[in-house]
């Protein structure tokens, strides 16, 4: 039996579940020392039981992913571990990533479609994050495991992330704020008033989004949080819980996270190859000149560490505005960048990932029928890459992706089965099959990518050293044609020999070289602050 030791800090025991099957468990020590643990396993009532019978107190259920989080003594932990069904990762805390700038909506056309009617209607959003300044259609506390439509946001982030995705305010150049204001707010509270939370509450707010889908319309899941990967994908809970969204036909949109410009940045669950993950691009202040718009310094970059190209795309994250009080946390920290009344700017792959979101709600509003791999296609096959000036990719894919996202472009293109080829979603969360991307890294150090036969991709774009220049603007180039290139979003089966040469050894394809890894007692968390670009 393996523990999996994820970037988190344990959190404290919660009350028990009354709904739990009765059973003879051992009496609580309440005097030994006692961590937090998620516990998964075959089932969940097998794993449930487990638990009860060795002593430990249940802090949360995990249907999602047949587990339970629990505290447990050392005794408990040992007595668990041998047990052969049972897989322990160490539970910890998760925190949030760091106007919806009209240009925002400007840049992506947006607000074409909304003068074509097409707001995002009829189609639900769920934000996993702090909370929410306003009521929601719905929402859950996943901290106390309360169904209430109060969800209130001290932090502020969930707040901002909300109004930027679908906020239906007008701003004054007679524009909407948000991306999709006719879409409705599912408000998941993940999150506590310091942007921190636990792995535990972050996967019961996915189970809770699972179990209301279809009573709520749930199409989209929003993101805008990540941790330092610290196994492959298919181990770690979080990844699993999301891949379950996935494969139920909900559209997870998910942050890059704010480590960039260095390689090998994206964290989980922008990791998990099936989703959408977004990284960052700032118009420079300039909107009415986009030869000077670039690719944002934070945004995290791939490859990621099973060898997939992220992010999927960039969206605006730069100097985005976004609904916040002045009372929230983030804005009394930065209160220079409060407008005194209701908007709040604000810099972030967060930020970018709720445009992204906004924007599937209109894809979703306009062809209903589409599903996730559908959604991610057309939105990668319609995006906007920056091209330098001989028409080339000016930044790499494992720095941009596909590009720009493009509303008008991603609702009326044609293209549906280009994204997450080679995959199997049943069988990777089923276990029997698991999967590698197409990034690989010569022994200079460059990541390159390879195609269907194992063979370089030679195109500007496709190898890179990792250098990186992002005070230099560029065109975004309408008119490049993915699907005259190299379509490099495929997976392959996993190979056990796989090595990367900065260090990372894959140990029996579970945990890397613990050199490498912060300690475990580092957050997982919303992204961190960021200049301003």
């Amino acid at each position: 039996m393996k523990i999996s030791y994820i970037v988190i800090t344990a959190i404290g025991a919660l009350a028990l579940y009354a709904q739990l099957p009765a059973a003879a468990a051992a009496p609580v020590n309440r005097g030994a020392a006692r961590a937090s643990y998620i516990v998964q396993g075959p089932g969940f009532a097998v794993t449930a039981r487990a638990v009860k019978d060795a002593g430990g107190e249940i802090t949360h259920e995990l249907r999602i992913i047949n587990a339970v989080a629990a505290t447990l003594t050392s005794r408990q932990h040992v007595q668990l571990q041998a047990d052969r069904r049972l897989t322990l990762t160490a539970n910890g805390s998760a925190s949030v990533a760091g106007t919806s700038a009209p240009y925002a909506v400007r840049y992506t056309q947006a607000d074409m479609l909304h003068a074509m009617g097409i707001t995002g209607k009829g189609v639900s959003i769920a934000f996993v994050d702090t909370g929410l300044w306003a009521t929601p259609l719905a929402g859950y506390d996943a901290i106390n495991n309360i169904v209430t439509t109060n969800v209130p946001d001290g932090n502020g982030h969930g707040t901002h992330i909300t109004s930027i995705a679908a906020s239906a305010n007008i701003m004054p150049d007679g524009k909407y704020l948000g991306l999709a204001p006719g879409a409705s707010w599912v408000a998941v509270k993940a999150f506590g008033a310091d942007g921190t939370g636990s792995y535990a509450n972050v996967i019961r707010g996915l189970d809770w989004i699972l179990a209301n889908a279809k009573t709520y319309n749930i199409r989209v899941v929003n993101m805008s949080f990540g941790a330092a990967p610290q196994s492959f994908y298919w181990n770690d809970p979080l990844a699993k819980a999301v891949m379950k969204l996935w494969q139920a036909g909900i559209v997870a949109v998910v942050s890059a996270g704010n480590g960039g410009p260095t390689a090998q940045s994206i964290t989980v669950p922008g990791n998990v190859p099936y989703v959408i993950t977004v990284g960052a691009m700032s118009d420079n202040f300039t909107p009415a000149n986009p030869l000077d718009d670039h690719l944002a310094s934070f945004s995290s970059t791939g490859p990621t560490y099973e060898g997939f190209v992220k992010p999927e795309v960039l969206a605006p994250g730069g100097h985005i505005t976004g609904v916040m009080t002045k009372n929230q946390t983030i804005a009394r920290a930065h209160i220079e960048f409060h407008d005194s009344g209701n908007y709040f700017t604000m810099s972030g792959t967060s930020q970018a990932a709720a445009v992204t979101s906004g924007v599937v709600a209109l894809m979703l509003q306009a062809q209903p029928f589409l599903t996730p791999d559908q959604v991610k296609c057309k939105l990668m096959s319609s995006a906007r890459p920056a091209v330098d000036g001989s028409g080339k990719l000016a930044y790499t894919v494992f720095q941009q992706g596909a590009g720009q996202i493009n509303a008008i472009d991603a609702v009326f293109n044609q293209n549906y089965g280009c994204a997450n080829l080679g995959l199997h979603i049943a069988a990777d969360i089923a276990g029997t099959q698991h999967f590698m991307g197409p990034a690989r890294q010569d022994t200079a150090g460059n990541f390159y990518v390879v195609d269907a036969s194992g063979s370089q991709v030679n195109q500007q774009g496709y190898l890179w050293n990792n250098g990186y220049l992002w005070n230099q603007g560029y065109l975004w180039n309408n008119g490049y044609l993915w699907n005259q290139g190299y379509l490099w979003n495929q997976g392959y089966l996993w190979n056990n020999g796989y090595l990367w040469n900065n260090g990372y050894l894959w140990n029996n394809g579970y945990l890397w070289n613990q050199s490498t890894l912060a300690p475990a007692s580092a957050p997982a968390a919303m992204e961190s602050w960021n200049v301003q670009e």
